[in-house]
């Protein structure tokens, strides 16, 4: 069972990644679960999952990156055990930091592959989060933890601020893949899935 986080601000396009991608690995006859982290009481992004007709585990009440670790392993291990999918997709919410559920994934021994972290970087307001102090210091330290780094809505931004994203990515993150996809498009996605499942 491999473990994969689509991890990235609020706003960036995970959920919509994450519905793409299901369909794209399904038709791989690949086996997925998703986990969902929900911080506020309305599980908005696991209604929206669902209403695609995909099976979603809501991990609710706090942030899965530092108070629900404990819930997440427990999760992981109910997954493997009842339904054993070849993957599993993590949605953690727009806050968390990838490498506290990195740690707590690698805590479970039996039978699970850690996969890629994957953040996804808005190309419509990418500009403007990097630039706010509070808000550049916490989205870099998501960046800095990517194994890949997919630039989101590339179908609204030309190719001069695309190439600006892709280098000032590659100062933050040296070390991370960078593709450039549309969530909403379908635009680099089956490229992704591959890396996915691969």
């Amino acid at each position: 069972m491999k473990v994969v986080q689509i991890a990235g601000f609020l706003g960036s396009g995970k959920t919509t990644t994450i519905i793409a991608l299901s369909n794209i690995i399904a038709r791989k006859n690949k086996k997925l679960a998703i986990i969902v982290n929900e911080i506020g009481e309305i599980p908005v992004d696991a209604r929206i999952i669902n209403e695609y007709g995909l099976k979603v585990r809501e991990i609710g009440g706090g942030c899965i990156c530092c108070e629900l670790l404990v819930n997440l392993v427990y999760t992981l291990d109910e997954l493997r055990k009842f339904y054993n999918p070849d993957i599993v997709m993590i949605e953690p919410s727009g806050v968390a930091i990838p490498s506290s559920i990195d740690d707590s994934i690698k805590m479970i021994k039996n039978d699970i592959e850690k996969g890629p972290i994957i953040v996804i970087f808005d190309g419509e307001r990418g500009e403007e989060l990097l630039l706010d102090d509070e808000l550049s210091k916490f989205i870099k330290r998501q960046l800095i933890n990517a194994n890949i780094i997919a630039i989101n809505k590339i179908d609204v931004i030309n190719e001069d601020k695309i190439k600006y994203y892709e280098e000032l990515l590659r100062a933050i993150n040296p070390n991370a893949i960078i593709l450039k996809i549309s969530a909403k498009n379908g635009i680099g996605l089956e490229l992704l899935a591959d890396m996915v499942i691969k």
